[in-house]
């Protein structure tokens, strides 16, 4: 087995990284549609929708991580941190990275309002769980733009395979007549 090293393998890391959390952010608003729709099901239980939601969205955040450090060591691309949390800054395909950007900080935002979503109410939660609709698709054009497979049979298959799978979660929560269970009472 051949092992990359140097700037190689900080190129590796960084593309995988990237894709496997373009896949884990498909994953968490797929999830996320199921749950807001409340659906249940005796195979696939309502509870286990929300907590793999809620665990991929954290986990997502190390292979972020691993993403941005891997991206600004790597010599190549010359990313400079303030490039990572200013959008459109840097000169390392800016309007693509600076997409990325947003995507990340909206993921943030998203990620420290669910922390606290037992302090603050349930409708600025809602409001700002709304911006998921806006992270994903930052996120594909961010990987459409910056990804140097992005021609690469197995990256046309990840990309059009996360599409496909968002726009039958839309299509399938637009289009539901299942009835939806009660939103919880909240307590006083």
């Amino acid at each position: 087995m051949i092992l990359a090293s140097g700037p190689t393998a900080l190129w590796y890391a960084a593309r995988s990284t990237g894709y496997v959390s373009l896949l884990m952010l498909t994953a968490i608003l797929v999830l996320g549609i199921v749950t807001a729709m409340r659906w249940d099901s005796r195979d696939w239980p309502r509870f286990l929708s929300q907590a793999v939601h809620r665990n991929l969205a954290l986990l997502v955040l190390v292979f972020l991580g691993v993403h941005i450090v891997t991206s600004i060591v790597d010599p190549f691309a010359g990313i400079a941190v303030l490039n990572t949390v200013v959008p459109f800054t840097g000169s390392y395909r800016p309007v693509w990275l600076g997409l990325g950007v947003l995507s990340m900080e909206l993921l943030a935002a998203l990620v420290i309002t669910s922390l606290l979503r037992q302090r603050i109410s349930f409708t600025a939660w809602r409001v700002v769980h709304w911006a998921a609709y806006a992270c994903w698709p930052l996120a594909l054009l961010h990987t459409l733009g910056t990804g140097s497979d992005v021609r690469s049979p197995w990256a046309v298959v990840v990309s059009v395979g996360c599409v496909a799978a968002v726009i039958v979660a839309i299509v399938w929560r637009l289009t539901s007549d299942r009835p939806r269970l009660p939103l919880p009472v909240r307590a006083l």
